[in-house]
């Protein structure tokens, strides 16, 4: 299996500047896996994500290569998607929800203590790169309201230490 070199344009996180191969195992299984390269598009975007931490333009215009899918298709797919980044991030990404239920549960007070305690605002990422904020629309878990998610971890009924003890564990 050949090496796809990523190099030139924005650089990618975590210092890879080749596709490793076992990312290309995990790409040709999923060229596999759909009988159409364009159902294939978001795992692989997916995979990019997951080794890369955000997804450049270069990363982009990759999968388009590797999948024989239209850049505009891959940009329009990845821009769709709240779960895709394009952007450098945080080590951990917080995803608060601030829809109904939570704000009526005190969301506003989380979003505070996220403010005053680590210096995040919304859409940024704290200067030591330990953690980025999103506030989410909503994440459809109304019944345990103020809710966020930390990577892919849920946490709800949260209260101001409860938030505070959770991203402790978050090194």
């Amino acid at each position: 299996m050949r090496e796809i070199s990523i190099t030139g344009g924005e650089p990618l996180t975590r210092k890879k500047t080749a596709l490793s191969n076992k990312i290309l195992r995990e790409l040709n299984d999923l060229k596999r896996k759909y009988d159409n390269e364009r159902f294939s598009l978001l795992p692989a975007l997916y995979l990019f994500q997951r080794e890369y931490g955000w997804l450049s333009a270069e990363a982009l215009e990759k999968v388009g290569e590797i999948l024989g899918v239209p850049k505009t298709t891959v940009k329009s797919v990845s821009t769709f998607y709240a779960m895709f980044r394009h952007k450098p991030m945080g080590r951990h990404l917080i995803q608060l929800c601030t829809n109904v239920s939570c704000m009526i549960m005190g969301c506003e007070r989380l979003t505070d203590i996220l403010k005053t305690r680590y210096g995040l605002g919304p859409n940024a990422t704290t200067h030591d790169g330990r953690f980025s904020f999103l506030v989410m629309e909503c994440i459809g878990v109304c019944d345990i309201a103020p809710a966020m998610v930390v990577d892919t971890d849920l946490y709800g009924n949260l209260t101001e230490d409860s938030l505070i003890g959770i991203l402790e564990r978050y090194e």
